[in-house]
């Protein structure tokens, strides 16, 4: 799930002619990796509860991460650092996160990224908390992107299920927030002990939903849930998530919230051809109107950027 925040210091990858591998590769995970991610979540419902599946994929990966990092001799993060950790974590983890899996209860794969890619809207809009106000171009991409959210919500997937209508936006509002904080206000501790941090508390607040919920493993495990699991915990948590936060701090915005336009035509493809989902003509349709509102921010940021995601 996945921006156009950015602080206000000047990006010099911006300015170089040609991106690092680190950052292809960050861009291959983030596209790619993260496209396929919500069609696995959809297997692992199948024996995980939506909390308690992301709970402890974030839980196992923080753990892994921060335990490699001690043996490389990286410090434990601050009190300050841990505090960050558990305010970005609490919100893009549990409350984005978390959010993706329950609605993805009632609603399928494709439906649920398509619709998260309002997201780069929504984090332009909390930047005006801090005196960040879009173009006219960038207006008229929020303003499209909304309409084509608007339609989407029309669609027979979202009117089928209300609940799953209310958790999507719950999650694409969080991860939103958690995304802009950040980048400006409150730093992790620096590499991947900072994303391992963000791992840990969110997985701990998830898995604080998962009990006050009331959630229990559904027995017996079935093969493909674990498959699921699995993947997510090594593709979606260690290698695309710290992709991800490796973007938002080194790549030009734009180029961050890029991903926006590959997972959902990923993820609902996966979803019809894999998981026999059914979306309508009416419902790309929205898909479509969404993306080109995201189009044309980021056509925009390109145009100008000179600030780092």
């Amino acid at each position: 799930m996945p921006t156009l925040a950015s602080p206000a210091q000047a990006a010099p990858i911006a300015a170089r002619p040609g991106l690092p591998p680190l950052l292809w590769l960050c861009l291959a995970a983030t596209w790619v990796v993260w496209g396929s991610t919500y069609l696995a979540i959809k297997y692992a419902l199948i024996s995980f509860p939506p909390f308690l599946q992301m709970g402890s994929r974030f839980l196992f990966a923080g753990a892994l991460l921060a335990l490699w990092m001690r043996w490389r001799g990286a410090p434990w993060p601050s009190l300050a650092q841990w505090r960050n950790a558990f305010v970005v974590g609490a919100l893009m983890l549990g409350g984005g996160m978390g959010g993706t899996a329950n609605a993805e209860v009632s609603i399928g794969s494709g439906l649920v990224v398509a619709f998260i890619a309002v997201i780069p809207l929504l984090i332009a809009l909390m930047n005006l908390i801090w005196g960040v106000k879009p173009s006219r171009l960038e207006a008229a991409g929020i303003a499209l992107g909304l309409v084509g959210v608007l339609m989407l919500t029309q669609g027979s997937g979202f009117r089928s299920s209300p609940e799953g209508l209310i958790a999507i936006c719950i999650a694409c509002v969080c991860w939103s927030l958690g995304s802009v904080l950040s980048q400006r206000s409150l730093p992790l501790a620096p590499g991947a002990m900072g994303f391992a941090s963000e791992m840990l508390c969110g997985g701990l607040v998830l898995m604080g939903l998962a009990a006050i919920s009331g959630e229990t493993m559904n027995w017996p495990l079935q093969p493909e849930a674990i498959a699921a699991w699995i993947y997510l915990v090594v593709f979606g948590s260690l290698i695309a998530f710290n992709a991800y936060m490796v973007l938002l701090a080194k790549a030009p915005a734009a180029l961050a919230a890029s991903y926006t336009f590959v997972n959902p035509v990923i993820a609902m493809l996966l979803g019809v051809w894999i998981a026999n989902e059914t979306v309508t003509r009416f419902e790309w349709y929205a898909v479509a109107v969404v993306l080109a509102g995201v189009l044309l921010m980021l056509f925009k940021r390109r145009g100008g950027a000179t600030q780092q995601g």
